[in-house]
């Protein structure tokens, strides 16, 4: 019994950086530089463990991360809104490395704006 458990800890103490590792952290976005774009989704992702979209304005392709799809859901975004071609005004932060990536924190689409944090 005792065995069983310290295995089980040591697998979960194993597995646990990479999950760490795969997740990137908030503090690697600019929050003193809002950003507002409107454009067309180009391509979009709803799945864990964030949505994302890529977003045609002005004049580049940007790359928006967004919330976990559960909360998107929750507050009224369904994947179908982030259909390409549709057209979306996102409220967010710059990457500090990546100058066309964002984080968003609102996204409207179709008239409805939906928090995303």
């Amino acid at each position: 019994m005792i065995r069983a458990l310290m295995t089980a800890g040591l697998l979960a103490a194993l597995l646990l950086p990479g999950s760490t590792l795969a997740h990137h952290g908030w503090s690697e976005y600019d929050t003193s530089k809002a950003l507002t774009l409107t454009g067309v989704i180009k391509d979009s992702g709803y799945e864990h463990p964030h949505g994302h979209i890529s977003l045609e304005a002005q004049g580049k392709t940007w790359q928006v991360i967004l919330a976990p799809p559960s909360r998107m859901e929750n507050r009224g975004l369904s994947k179908t809104g982030l259909k390409p071609g549709n057209s979306v005004t996102v409220m967010g932060y710059p990457n500090r490395g990546k100058p066309e990536e964002m984080r968003a924190e609102r996204i409207t689409v179709g008239g409805k704006t939906i928090e995303l944090r």
